[in-house]
């Protein structure tokens, strides 16, 4: 497949190319008539030339349906990515206050890493959900801090504010991808129920 620019490109240089000569076929009667003698030329020409504006077209949909459709599911695993991160960030802590709940955090603090790992590759390509990647990584090093904290026994020598600052950046992070995704659609991914 081409670039998006190239394939645009060459749509406008061949379409560009078909009107002049159709211009040129209704104004000057020395090129119709070249025209009209040599048959099998101009087939060929005609047919060439629709066939390149009809793939050159077909190829600029195609590959903007693409952009669409991977805009969604990027934004999806945005979504889900940021709700996980919030209930582990909420899970650690609790753990800061009440060390009795280090499991319970961990298995979320695990998820959100797992999730993490299986989001990577969608979100790496492109400058924005690059950003929220590596938002959501730093996320994930605030707990790794914390929980750090709560195991070597210095509670309180990390500010939940730090951990809570950083999941506010990730949603900020979020914003501009979770806008390819329409209200109902938002709904569904965050698992959120009409009443």
């Amino acid at each position: 497949m081409l670039s998006r620019w190239q394939g645009g490109l060459g749509a406008l240089i061949v379409t560009l190319v078909a009107v002049v000569l159709v211009v040129l076929d209704l104004t000057d009667d020395g090129l119709r008539h070249w025209w009209t003698e040599h048959a099998m030329t101009t087939g060929l020409v005609s047919g060439l030339l629709v066939l390149l504006i009809t793939i050159l077209v077909a190829d600029q949909v195609v590959k903007l349906r693409q952009i669409n459709d991977r805009a969604r599911a990027v934004a999806a695993q945005a979504v889900i990515v940021t709700g996980q991160a919030a209930r582990a960030a909420q899970a650690v802590s609790q753990v800061l206050t009440d060390p009795d709940n280090h499991e319970t955090a961990g298995d979320e603090f695990r998820t959100y890493m797992m999730m993490l790992l299986v989001a990577a590759p969608v979100l790496i390509d492109a400058k924005t959900s690059r950003a929220f990647l590596e938002q959501a990584q730093a996320v994930g090093g605030e707990m790794v801090r914390a929980l750090s904290s709560t195991r070597s026994g210095a509670h309180g020598s990390y500010s939940p504010k730090r951990l809570d600052e950083s999941v506010k950046q990730l949603r900020h992070a979020s914003a501009p991808l979770i806008q390819a995704l329409d209200p109902e659609t938002l709904k569904a991914v965050r698992g959120e129920q009409d009443t």
